[in-house]
């Protein structure tokens, strides 16, 4: 029996993995910081030498999806479209012409709460510590006018992508890292990993096999911090939680979460975690960043729309409300 126990994010991890041939199996673990956040990858491989170099290929993936999405490497087509805004369309990969046609579609879905040009709001609230006074209203009112996926033109013709407003931005600092834990896992179930574990700062993805039990996540509440709310088996399921709790600015005793809503310009309020489980990391960051600012009962109705994933939202009365299609 291997059995270890971490506490991360937002989630207390209990990785239990029992084999049914012990030797022949091997866990391999890689921490690593790539696109602004910690990974730990945590490969079953048949031997030692393949779960530590199937390690080594899933952060190279990773790495690989980096240089695509980030929209702080000058380089990127996603710096190009940033900088190019108001100026011209920028031709770019299909992989990210695909990602943002995704994302798109997902503002449409909600409306606009979720919503990738929301990224013009990086410099009006920072969440790194140096803020030192709240933005104000007006402030607000002008970094929101750069706001708004109806100005984010696609066009599949040529792949290329154009934000119609010059300031307007991207950013897939929400869900390009749960994309890039699920191409990473998909790509070492193509190698022939036995098992798979793929923890991008809370975005979870796995994947299991017959010689080995599903692996065990315990959804974190902040309010009793080592109690689990709720223990999960998951064996080809991801998981992701987002929440105000570890990423906030306060003032006047006041506490303001990192997660703003596209609409108003303003952080969400009355919820403080949301955790998804379902078949994809993408979409169950998109649903539990999406449910952070519509709260419990707005957010039965996008819910609905995924039937094959689940909610559960802390409110900040400390009430826990399981949505489910």
């Amino acid at each position: 029996m291997f059995t270890k126990s971490i506490l991360n994010k937002s989630f207390l991890i209990l990785f239990s993995l029992l084999f049914s041939t012990f030797f022949s199996q091997h866990l391999a673990v890689k921490d690593t910081v790539l696109m602004g956040c910690s990974f730990q990858i945590k490969i079953v491989g048949k031997d030692s030498i393949t779960a530590h170099t199937l390690a080594q290929e899933a952060a190279e993936e990773i790495s690989r999806i980096e240089h695509l999405l980030s929209d702080w490497l000058p380089n990127t087509p996603i710096s190009q479209i940033n900088q190019n805004a108001g100026k011209q369309p920028i031709i770019v990969p299909k992989e990210v012409f695909d990602i943002t046609q995704r994302a798109k579609n997902y503002a449409e879905i909600t409306g606009g709460i979720f919503d990738i040009t929301y990224a013009s709001m990086d410099k009006i609230w920072r969440f790194d510590g140096s803020m030192t006074s709240l933005p104000s209203f007006e402030d607000i009112q002008k970094a929101t006018r750069n706001i708004g996926y109806q100005h984010l033109i696609l066009n599949a013709k040529d792949q290329s992508v154009f934000l119609e407003k010059e300031g307007m931005k991207i950013s897939f600092g929400s869900i390009g890292k749960a994309y890039a834990a699920d191409k990473a896992k998909e790509k070492m179930i193509e190698k022939g990993a036995l098992s798979v574990l793929i923890n991008a700062s809370g975005d979870i993805t796995t994947w299991g096999n017959k010689n080995s039990k599903s692996w065990r996540i315990g959804i974190h509440n902040p309010y009793q911090k080592h109690l689990p709310i709720k223990v999960l088996k998951l064996y080809n399921e991801a998981i992701t939680t987002s929440g105000d709790y570890e990423k906030y600015v306060l003032f006047n005793d006041k506490r303001y979460s990192h997660i703003i809503n596209p609409l108003t310009g303003y952080p969400s309020t009355g919820t403080i975690s949301v955790t998804v489980v379902g078949e994809n990391a993408e979409i169950c960051n998109l649903l539990s960043t999406s449910l952070m600012i519509l709260g419990a009962e707005n957010g039965k109705k996008l819910i609905k729309k995924y039937p094959k994933y689940t909610a559960y939202l802390i409110t900040d009365q400390g009430k826990i409300r399981h949505l489910k299609p």
